[in-house]
């Protein structure tokens, strides 16, 4: 038997039919691709940070529910005893977790376009996704257009960006509210880039029998640990806990992010400074001709190019040193756009002079 036959024998068609996960190779470019804080940490505190890790115990397997650390994420973000919290890899093993539990053929439904883990991990695990597209304009939700699909596939799972990945906007809490009163199933809702807005359901919890908020540190600033969380029901997550791996939490993650976390000072000031540079930018993107930018309440920008120039605007941008994200291939409501991430400064305007010659050149 040929590899190529055991591969197709082998392997679920929905492996076969999907791609990887593309990362772009960012050496020696200024990175404003991925949504990451472009801050270190100030010298004094790294020294600190390093001091805590020295007995680290690596000999030994961390602690598999990591009681230390969720217990400083429960009061740095004031969440009630009543609820529980489960750390993942990252949120994308939360989403992971959430759709391995579901019965076989069970539809996951989200505004589309939304973030890519959605559909992807769906795809991977043989489920029904159900992308509802954004309204074309200003890339709100289509309430009534949602409604309907959750009454016509009754999905077990919905995920809701709260802001949303890659338009930015935060969309109504009044239709998040309808969605979630609509839906028999559970509500996830994202709040990944809550550090950047002044909305959250997480103390709403309590008014609803079906929702669940995931947030992650990654956006704030500890993109490298890979943490991600979810906050609900202990019934909810006694049950996720039964196929979350052991000890997923390495024992230099539950320490670092514990640091972090009791230092939450620093990343609040890059925050406000994150936040004052993408009005900043918003204002400068707009200005340029041609360029139509997007209200963003989360730590990226989301423009739309010149029709049929995002490509070579693309392109043209990295050629100067500076990677940005191409939304361009997606489609639909993203043809012609492209998104930047809010950096440091002197990053935005290599980035904005980068762009101006762009339009230049590839005009």
């Amino acid at each position: 038997m040929s590899q190529d036959t055991l591969i197709s024998t082998l392997f679920r068609q929905e492996i076969l039919a999907m791609s990887s996960y593309h990362v772009a190779d960012a050496t020696g470019l200024i990175k404003l691709d991925a949504m990451e804080n472009p801050y270190s940490w100030p010298e004094d505190l790294k020294q600190q940070w390093l001091e805590t890790l020295r007995n680290c115990a690596l000999n030994r397997y961390p602690d598999p529910e990591a009681k230390q650390l969720k217990h400083t994420i429960r009061s740095t973000n004031a969440i009630a005893d009543e609820w529980e919290i489960m750390l993942g890899n990252g949120s994308d093993e939360i989403i992971q977790l959430l759709l391995m539990a579901l019965p076989a053929g069970s539809s996951v439904l989200s505004p589309a376009p939304g973030f890519v883990m959605y559909k992807q991990l769906s795809d991977c695990l043989g489920l029904n996704y159900i992308g509802v597209p954004l309204q074309a304009d200003n890339f709100d939700l289509d309430l009534s257009a949602m409604l309907a699909a959750i009454k016509q596939y009754q999905p077990s799972v919905i995920f809701i960006a709260y802001p949303n990945n890659p338009t930015g906007n935060l969309f109504s809490e009044t239709a998040i509210k309808d969605i979630i009163n609509t839906a028999k199933g559970l509500v996830i809702i994202d709040e990944a880039y809550a550090p950047f807005a002044d909305a959250s359901f997480i103390h709403q919890l309590g008014q609803y029998a079906n929702v669940m908020v995931m947030r992650t540190v990654s956006k704030l600033g500890l993109a490298g640990l890979r943490l991600g969380y979810l906050v609900g029901s202990p019934a909810f997550i006694e049950q996720l806990n039964k196929i979350r791996l052991p000890y997923n939490i390495n024992i230099l993650t539950q320490v670092s992010a514990e640091f972090a976390l009791s230092n939450s000072a620093v990343f609040e000031q890059q925050t406000q400074a994150i936040c004052a540079d993408r009005a900043i930018m918003l204002t400068q993107l707009n200005a340029l001709e041609g360029i139509i930018a997007y209200p963003s309440n989360a730590n990226f920008i989301l423009f739309r190019a010149p029709k049929d120039r995002a490509n070579d605007i693309f392109a043209s941008i990295k050629q100067q040193g500076v990677l940005i994200k191409n939304m361009n291939p997606q489609g639909g409501l993203l043809v012609d756009c492209l998104r930047v991430t809010v950096g440091k400064p002197e990053e935005n305007e290599r980035f904005l002079t980068a762009l101006k010659n762009s339009l230049v050149v590839v005009g």
